[in-house]
């Protein structure tokens, strides 16, 4: 009897230490997933548009799809990650990096981030919000859905930061996020459809249809920002073209170059060839020249003085540009809406990726 007592209380203890095992491995699981790549292709095969592109410290390149997940590419090959392998969400929204080496990938479910080939996801906890963004802390910030804040992450924490926004008159307009620039005196330039706000440590600016001087029948639909190295402030628009912040003055720069249709209603119509009225993408040069990425018209280049529109592949389909990005090297890359990466050299148009 004592033989069978004994061979049933270990087995009971066996039993109990598989299922903790077990336990504790799913979590890790859902927090903490391995990295496992689906794939492994020569050429990118993304097809649904290139939202995010960010070459990392070591020179290796992470392109974020619309709705296909991230890629990895180490100069030899590329590898696939979705939700599957550990992503919070398959559109990818934004790709930094950690003064650690951490790359953190923003979606529209929140943010993920991997290390040592894991991701650990933080979730956006609209829940929880904090009202005074000076009690926190961080250098990384990203989208927090279509809400009416930001998340700003602690080194810990993930916080969600309430804009103290205007009323919104525009029922088709959210304070969704949708571009985040830091200025060269450290102010955080943040786009969001129904306005544009500022962070400079202290206290968060709002710049709405009033503030940003608009005309009655403007309709500010905001979808980038970029405050470049002469201190101005670039903000693109689905709609109105590009606006120009430089000191106190704002003017429409599409409006001043001729650059608006006269027939646009502004809100959103197709742009005609020879106009610059929805960018969702803008970005300075190593020369100091502004470039616009148009949703119907291809790329644009201010160098100071002239305007100048380029078309990138007469073959596209679709000419729209989602993010423009300088490397390491100072290359600018142009992520295209049917999935494509292509390269400025200087004169022309050559595909990357």
């Amino acid at each position: 009897m004592d033989k069978k007592i004994k061979l049933i209380y270990l087995i009971l203890i066996l039993t109990l230490n598989f299922s903790c095992v077990e336990k504790k491995s799913t979590e890790k699981e859902i927090n903490k997933p391995e990295l496992l790549a689906t794939s492994k292709t020569d050429t990118l095969k993304f097809t649904s548009g290139i939202r995010a592109i960010h070459q990392d410290s070591k020179g290796n390149y992470w392109i974020g799809s619309h709705n296909e997940g991230v890629s990895f590419y180490n100069g030899k090959y590329f590898e696939y990650f979705t939700s599957n392998e550990g992503l919070s969400d398959n559109q990818i929204r934004s790709i930094q990096e950690d003064k650690n080496g951490k790359i953190w990938i923003g979606t529209a479910k929140g943010a993920s981030v991997y290390e040592n080939g894991t991701f650990t996801n933080y979730s956006t906890k609209t829940t929880e919000p904090k009202y005074e963004w000076n009690k926190t802390n961080g250098d990384l910030w990203f989208y927090a859905g279509e809400e009416d804040g930001i998340n700003r992450f602690d080194g810990i924490n993930m916080n969600y930061l309430i804009f103290p926004k205007p009323k919104n008159k525009n029922p088709d307009n959210s304070f969704g996020v949708t571009d985040i620039s830091e200025s060269k005196d450290g102010k955080i330039w943040i786009a969001t459809y129904a306005a544009l706000f500022n962070y400079d440590g202290k206290m968060v600016n709002i710049f709405d249809h009033k503030n940003l001087k608009l005309n009655d029948n403007d309709l500010l639909h905001i979808r980038s920002v970029l405050a470049d190295s002469k201190g101005r402030i670039w903000i693109g628009n689905n709609g109105i073209g590009v606006l120009l912040m430089e000191g106190n003055t704002i003017i429409n720069f599409s409006e001043k170059n001729n650059l608006i249709q006269l027939t646009s209603t502004r809100r959103g119509d197709k742009s005609q060839p020879g106009t610059l009225e929805h960018i969702f993408a803008i970005e300075e040069d190593s020369e100091g020249n502004i470039w616009f990425g148009d949703r119907d018209t291809g790329a644009w280049k201010y160098d100071g003085k002239n305007v100048t529109n380029y078309i990138i592949d007469s073959k596209l389909t679709s000419p729209m540009i989602w993010t423009i990005y300088k490397d390491n090297n100072n290359n600018l890359l142009f992520g295209m809406a049917e999935g494509n990466i292509f390269k400025f050299n200087g004169k022309t148009f050559e595909k990357q990726f």
